[in-house]
């Protein structure tokens, strides 16, 4: 943070963005420290997940409620071609189709969330923290507040590790608890005793590697895109304090403009990429090695 009584450096900028709005379990403002501390948690991921998460299921339980058999309207439509598509992917993958009934539509959900969460990278960077502060913190400078809980590890693991455990639960559903412990210690070199301890090591091995990669690939892609919007609002805010470099103005409007105009790209289909491997993950939960 800057100190008061002049403008923040790029680096004291970007370092302030980066730092999540954090509390402990008494609700009260606090900074991380340690790398892993499970004392502390990010309010604001925890605020817009749930907050977008309420508004995705509201609208996908409003296109339900509103749907009619005659010519539909664009929002219909829209969510119709949405929900074939990932019916679609579900019978390709899940061949189950009592288990369908449950995985369908968690990962209509699944896609239409993290969409959701994604699109909060859009939002020009000062304007939210700006406005929370102005009517909520009256704090003199931007509240420390990160507005794309995908771009916080803590929740695109939290949502992978979710995944893990439905992974879990139908393994056990469809093979047998039983089935299922003979698969970890049978596959993938054979059974036989003295390979039992390397299959059930390979097989943990498999399982935290797809939950950690899982995660890692969405967190990834989305605190890239952020960073790259900070740089750019940069720019603008160099041409506003100094009021000179026009072209740092113009580079600010064309370089948001173009990198906006990808990023609807990036973030439609990291959702797409985290919604299909979930699937994936669950249908060989489904298979028998």
């Amino acid at each position: 943070m800057a100190a008061e009584g002049h403008a923040p450096t790029s680096g004291e900028y970007i370092t302030h963005h980066l730092q999540h709005w954090q509390k402990n379990f008494q609700l009260e403002d606090v900074k991380q420290t340690s790398i892993v501390d499970f004392s502390v948690f990010n309010f604001d991921s925890l605020l817009y997940t749930s907050v977008l998460g309420l508004l995705a299921v509201f609208l996908l339980w409003r296109a339900a409620r509103k749907a009619h058999a005659g010519v539909p309207g664009r929002f219909q439509a829209a969510v119709e071609i949405l929900v074939e598509m990932v019916d679609n992917q579900a019978k390709a993958l899940i061949h189950n189709e009592k288990s369908r009934k449950l995985v369908g539509p968690m990962a209509l959900t699944v896609f239409v969330w993290i969409f959701f969460m994604n699109a909060m990278d859009m939002l020009p960077v000062d304007w939210l923290p700006s406005l929370f502060t102005n009517y909520v913190a009256h704090d003199p400078h931007h509240a420390y507040q990160r507005v794309v809980p995908t771009a916080d590890l803590s929740t695109t693991l939290g949502l992978s590790t979710f995944v893990l455990l439905m992974c879990v639960f139908y393994n056990i559903k469809i093979k047998g608890l039983g089935g299922w412990g003979h698969e970890l210690i049978a596959a993938p070199f054979g059974d036989h005793w003295a390979l039992w301890p390397f299959n059930f090591l390979m097989q943990m091995i498999e399982f935290v590697a797809k939950t950690v990669s899982h995660g890692m690939r969405l967190f990834g892609n989305m605190f890239a895109g952020e960073l790259v919007f900070m740089l750019i609002a940069l720019m603008g805010g160099g041409w506003a304090l100094t009021g000179t470099g026009i072209g740092l103005a113009i580079g600010h409007v064309i370089a948001g403009t173009v990198w906006t105009l990808f990023h609807i790209l990036v973030i439609t289909l990291q959702a797409f990429i985290f919604m299909m491997l979930t699937l994936i993950y669950l249908g060989q939960a489904h298979d028998a090695h």
